[in-house]
């Protein structure tokens, strides 16, 4: 697994994100939003230390079920699972080392 680089077709289920057995981080945002733009050099240096973590990228806006069950407000919104069950949250990290350092916590716990 690597960094997803393309948002998702097909929106998962919440369901489906609750049963996840892996490190998971869920990245909520938009392709034309610029702080989500701002934020994927930082993604792609912190992925690069921990292949092991799932990425599912997610188009996020209005009347989109997964973003308000995670009570998503601003994008980028980063959600680190870990099976299934959110254990941080980082809302526009402006950081790759803040970002490294929580995905390293749901990396170690699996």
């Amino acid at each position: 697994m690597a960094m997803n680089t393309t948002y998702a077709s097909i929106e998962p289920t919440r369901a489906e994100i609750d049963t996840l057995d892996s490190p998971t981080v869920l990245e909520f945002g938009a392709p034309w939003c610029g702080y989500c733009q701002a934020a994927q050099p930082l993604l792609a240096s912190a992925f690069a230390h921990h292949p092991g973590v799932r990425h599912i990228k997610i188009e996020d806006g209005k009347g989109r079920p997964l973003g308000r069950s995670f009570r998503v407000k601003l994008w980028p919104t980063l959600i680190f699972l870990d099976r299934g069950r959110e254990v941080e949250r980082l809302v526009r990290p402006t950081d790759a080392e803040m970002i490294r350092e929580a995905l390293a916590r749901i990396d170690a716990a699996s």
